[in-house]
């Protein structure tokens, strides 16, 4: 159960991956077939903590890590085309989006997502929620992702909603910090339980 903490919000505005949808394992196996032919290690763990960070600045991130070179650009393109692969598989996060169903037609809601808008789409096309959301935000519409607060300011702005009455839903401490620096109250995600973890073949 999601508990909704009390307050006088005019709007919600959700995360995507790990928050709408289970994504974040696909996400992880993409990464993980990528930096395979780069001879790079990326733990699991450190992969969660960069959860909300937009594609090209974890492989920025990955290249100050490694001292390595990797073309941020192609990088990048290449681990999203492998996510989408295997996207038509991944399921919902029932509890969350049931709250999208009820307040669907009754608040203003948005989406503000680290990712490029065309992986954004298709993953909420395939968990059916597409048509639901007043506006969807993502890497393209503003220069500064997550932790900073770009992506709820820019989403409550496009809402027509102060900052201050937007409550946030997200799964990831990064996407917790944007959302404290943009003034917005918060609820936390929790992960959906899983048979096991994955590890990264080398």
């Amino acid at each position: 159960m999601i508990k909704i903490p009390e307050g006088d919000f005019a709007a919600y505005i959700f995360d995507c991956d790990g928050t709408l949808g289970d994504t974040m394992p696909l996400h992880y196996r993409a990464w993980c077939a990528v930096l395979k032919d780069q001879d790079l290690d990326f733990p699991e763990a450190f992969f969660y903590e960069l959860g909300g960070v937009p594609t090209e600045r974890v492989v920025e991130i990955l290249n100050e890590r490694h001292g390595s070179a990797m073309p941020v650009q192609e990088t990048a393109r290449l681990k999203e085309e492998l996510y989408l692969k295997g996207i038509e598989g991944i399921l919902p996060i029932e509890p969350v989006v049931a709250i999208v169903n009820q307040v669907y037609g009754k608040l203003p809601i948005a989406v503000a997502s680290g990712g490029h808008r065309r992986i954004v789409t298709r993953t909420l096309t395939c968990l059916g929620i597409l048509d639901k959301f007043d506006t969807i935000v993502c890497a393209e519409d503003y220069r500064n992702g997550k932790p900073h607060p770009d992506p709820f300011l820019t989403a409550a702005e496009r809402l027509g909603v102060v900052a201050g009455k937007c409550l946030v839903f997200e799964d990831t401490n990064t996407g917790i910090q944007a959302a404290r620096a943009a003034g917005m109250q918060w609820v936390l995600v929790p992960p959906p339980p899983r048979a096991a973890t994955i590890s990264q073949s080398r």
